[in-house]
């Protein structure tokens, strides 16, 4: 047959007329083998029995190491970040205010990290000890190198019917290399055009033995990584890295900076005491005494004493250190025995902003959970004002009439809340593979642990500071000695520790003929143990310092025995059953069937569909010894703003303007009684390869997970928190007349937390359609080849249900209380075109990404009037009209460009262009998923815009 150019886009528009093109996403179609070629049988995901060809009836997705490496991504995390299945409570290095601080994880669907099963080589791996919002376990891709992998396999169907808990949304299966022979080198250095984030990458890998003809094959594959920070400092010329509002009608946040927001009282960049009992307040300058000379009252009030952040990573350092051995030894003709052994090591820092201030008035004490006990206010300080005529700590004396407020950035202290984390992934893994009597047997166990080292700094002893100050030996302008510093931003450690042990056995064989095709079953079994040790660190413990990270201890033991039938009972159609019993020892049983069809009426059709049952078992961090502080949006104090926060000139009487538009923490608290998540999916399709070389699929999914485990707080409308309050201290109160505010003891203390338990409460649905177009078309003459993939999804809808509630919010913010609030947009879309010819390769890839609204429905909101405030707690536009632009995320696309030449057999040259346009990130006001408040970007979805063009070179070597 003859295919001509016009075909594609005549095929394209056909399928564009089913609706695939408005919403698709990778399928698995491929070409068949040329008939010369021998037909070679293989073990796709989502099925334990081998075929000779890869279509199965679930879509699965396949990355080849060629493909991996046309990307120009430098981290497996860049890479599957921008897969069209990957949606709503994604976890990228970006949000450096995550629970998985410095890890990343992958949300097929939408449906967060721990409906995503994510595996190595077909087995489990120890999931990163920090849970995702303290509470979804998940495995960290971003610390699995590039040139370990020889393929990922992405299937987009529940799967826990062979794979057990988790696999509800899908399973990602990174496979590394088997075997290697021969010598390779790789080096390659990027740069951003916008200043930050080098990128320097090393490998070496080797390999000797042949197995087919020495019968045995060893190798060793090494991979060094080094990314260089961007700061919010080499960004915030842009708008969505600026603090300053004003010119989008909002406020201007800019730190030191005076404002109504914050009672013309903040700390700038000297310290500074103020008259809490003067009259005039904050407006006369008689109340103010400046503790150095490069700022007073004149340039404070100007804005001459602003500070700017030069220490928040828009993108943090990372260093990357991998070692992976391998070796293969054929025991007969049947049997083979494969080792391997990992070590993955990623280094990575990461803080919430410029270093923590002076508290002015008092300090209501840090909240300790241990063993399920809250203590609130714990090592509080009544009063830190100091007397007039008073020591404000070494060479300072308050020479104001009245009691003094101290305002002003703690000196020597690192950047607030810093975390320097390293964590090692290791695994050791064997696998015993053969026939015997009719079977294929593989029996295979292994050892896995991810073990991470956290250094945290930033963090303050306020008894401590207040102790020093008031023994005269603290100097509140800097200066002091680093040991007295080191008392004041105590430098501390912990360790966690994730550990996964894993055996499995699994048969296949044909057991007769049945139909038009043999009948083939598989059967297993497998077991885990697993266990998290992530205790609290000590001066977390014992409330010396701010919470740092999230807790959890405890295990859980799994065994499970499964099975799967194909047939093919009459010509062309293809059937599958398969089923799992799984026992847990925290709660119980399950059982998982699933079942699949596959149907080729033609060699051009093919028709196929799949029904799974699914679960997700609580995980330690759900019932164990755990627990974690969190917040995700602002509310106005209901006794102490009562009022609102009023307007921008006018507050109103008794307010305490601190209560107003805050943050209010929550404690998460586990629940001993939880059942396991269950779902109901199923999938149904159509394959068409109208032509040699065009391959296109359509598949609608849909997935409801019932007996969801929710944290109350922001899940459940019902919810109504039981506020507890530190005692009533002095603090400023509006007068009523403007935004004048005195020294004042309201009626009640400051919100300290509410406890939101986990509770299994109503369900989530989600549907869409995704499709995949692929074509490859020979040019004449040997003018090359042109390859064209086109990748897309489309969710119809992503309902939530709790407590007779259903709330849509495909297109919406929502759930903002899953994983920073990462958006949940309906479209997103992947193209990517290549040619080659002879030594020459390029591959432009573009990346798509549909907008949606800043409303979250799941927090009540009918409109964007407020959605920075009340879904992000952003306060861009506090006591003022939010304008509509901001009501909408707009959408995001960006290009990337791959180059590669042969300069010889030996050596490949390779070049690459990300956001080759430098597409800036689209601003998301109600997004708390980034650095801090200057970044109004979502990191999860946009991490691209905010790094900007970014150039990278690098050559392989080869012998």
């Amino acid at each position: 047959m003859t295919f001509k150019l016009k075909s594609m886009p005549y095929a394209i528009s056909v399928l564009a007329a089913t609706g695939a093109l408005a919403s698709m996403s990778p399928a698995m179609a491929q070409e068949a083998p040329a008939q010369a070629q021998p037909i070679q049988r293989v073990v796709v995901t989502g099925s334990l029995i081998s075929r000779a060809d890869t279509e199965t009836p679930t879509p699965v997705q396949v990355l080849t190491a060629a493909d991996i490496q046309k990307s120009g991504k430098t981290s497996v995390a860049e890479l599957l970040v921008d897969l069209a299945a990957n949606g709503a409570g994604t976890l990228g290095t970006g949000f450096s205010g995550a629970f998985a601080n410095g890890a990343s994880g992958i949300s097929l669907r939408g449906l967060t990290v721990g409906a995503t099963l994510v595996l190595i080589d077909g087995h489990r791996m120890a999931p990163y000890p920090l849970s995702d919002d303290s509470q979804r376990s998940f495995v960290d891709v971003s610390s699995i190198p590039f040139d370990a992998i020889d393929s990922i396999e992405v299937l987009k169907s529940g799967a826990s019917s062979l794979y057990g808990s988790d696999a509800i949304a899908g399973v990602i299966n990174i496979k590394l290399k088997k075997n290697l022979t021969g010598t390779r080198l790789s080096a390659e250095y990027g740069d951003t055009e916008h200043g930050g984030g080098k990128t320097r990458r090393g490998s070496f890998s080797t390999g000797i033995g042949d197995l087919d003809a020495d019968g045995y094959n060893a190798f060793i594959t090494t991979e060094w990584r080094m990314q260089d920070p961007i700061m919010v400092a080499d960004r915030d010329s842009y708008g969505w890295a600026n603090r300053d509002w004003t010119g989008r009608g909002g406020n201007n946040l800019t730190l030191g900076l005076p404002t109504s927001l914050n009672n013309f009282l903040t700390a700038a960049s000297t310290p500074y005491l103020f008259n809490t009992a003067g009259a005039g307040g904050a407006s006369n300058a008689a109340n103010f005494q400046f503790l150095d000379p490069s700022c007073n009252y004149t340039l404070y009030r100007a804005g001459g004493c602003t500070v700017r952040d030069t220490v928040t990573y828009i993108q943090p350092p990372t260093r990357n250190v991998n070692v992976m051995i391998g070796m293969t030894k054929k025991l007969t003709e049947d049997w083979e025995i494969a080792f391997k052994g990992s070590m993955f090591k990623r280094d990575s820092k990461n803080n919430r902003g410029v270093p923590y201030t002076y508290s002015p008035e008092s300090f209501a004490g840090n909240t300790t959970l241990v063993n399920g006990v809250l203590t609130g206010g714990v090592n509080a300080i009544p009063s830190t004002l100091f007397a007039p005529g008073a020591t404000v700590g070494r060479g300072v004396t308050n020479n104001l009439g009245g009691a003094a407020s101290l305002y002003g950035y703690i000196p020597g202290a690192a950047p607030e809340r810093t975390t320097d984390n390293s964590s090692t992934s290791t695994r050791f893994s064997v696998d015993l593979t053969g026939s015997a009597y009719g079977w294929d047997v593989n029996a295979s166990a292994g050892a896995t642990r991810v073990k991470t080292k956290a250094e945290y700094s930033g963090y303050i002893n306020r008894v401590a500071l207040y102790n020093a100050i008031n023994a005269g030996v603290w100097d509140v302008r800097g200066g002091n000695a680093q040991e007295l510093v080191d008392q004041v931003a105590p430098y501390f450690r912990n360790t966690l520790e994730s550990t996964l042990n894993y055996a499995d056995l699994v048969g296949s064989r044909e057991l007769m003929q049945l139909g038009a095709g043999p009948l083939a079953v598989a059967a297993g079994v497998h077991w885990h143990e697993r266990k998290q040790n992530a205790p609290p660190s000590s001066l977390t413990a014992n409330g010396l310092v701010a919470s740092t990270s999230a807790f959890t201890i405890g295990d859980e033991t799994n065994t499970a025995a499964f099975a799967e039938l194909r047939a093919t009972p009459i010509k062309d159609l293809e059937v599958t059953l398969a089923g799992r019993y799984d026992h847990y020892d925290t709660y119980g049983n399950s059982f998982t069937p699933s079942a699949g069809f596959i149907w080729r009426p033609t060699q051009q059709i093919g028709v196929r569909g799949n029904f799974a049952r699914g679960f997700r078992a609580p995980n330690p961090a759900e019932v164990g010894n755990a627990g974690s502080f969190f917040t995700f949006n602002a509310i106005d104090d209901p006794i102490r703003c009562a009022q609102g926060g009023g307007t921008e000139t006018t507050i109103p009487a008794g307010t305490v303007p601190t209560s107003c538009g805050i943050n209010p923490p929550y404690v998460q608290t586990t629940s001993s009684d939880l059942s396991p998540e269950k779902s109901k999916s199923y999938t149904f399709g159509v394959i068409i390869e109208p032509v040699r070389g065009l391959n296109m699929s359509l598949d609608y999914y849909n997935i409801k997970i019932n007996n969801l485990i929710v944290t109350r707080a922001g899940n459940d409308p019902s919810f109504v928190p039981d506020w507890v309050r530190g005692a009533p201290v002095p603090v400023q109160i509006a007068t009523g007349n403007g935004d004048e505010t005195v020294l004042g003891t309201p009626a009640v203390g400051p919100i300290l937390y509410a406890a939101s338990p986990y509770i299994n409460a109503g369900s989530t649905k989600t549907h869409g359609i995704e499709a995949d177009v692929r074509y490859r078309w020979r040019l004449p003459n040997e003018l090359g080849a042109i390859t064209a993939n086109l990748s897309a999804a489309h969710t119809f809808g992503y309902e939530t249900e709790v407590a007779g509630v259903s709330y849509q919010l495909a297109g919406t913010q929502g759930p903002s209380s899953v994983g920073g609030a990462t958006g949940n947009p309906k479209n997103r879309a992947q193209f990517t075109i290549g040619y080659n010819r002879g030594p020459f390769d390029a591959t432009a890839t573009v990346n798509y990404t549909s907008g949606f609204s800043t409303i979250d429905p799941a927090l009540g909101a009918t409109d964007c009037a407020s959605t920075a405030l009340d879904v992000g707690g952003r306060t861009y536009f506090r006591r003022l009209v939010q304008p509509d632009y901001y009501c909408n995320v707009s959408s995001f696309t960006t290009t990337n460009l791959n180059l590669q030449y042969k300069l010889s057999d030996n050596l490949t040259l390779r070049a690459a262009i990300l956001n080759l346009f430098d597409k800036e990130p689209p601003y998301d006001v109600a997004t708390y998923g980034n650095a801090n408040a200057q970044t109004s970007y979502n990191a999860s979805l946009h991490q691209a815009g905010a790094i900007g063009r970014f150039y990278s070179l690098g050559l392989n070597y080869t012998f």
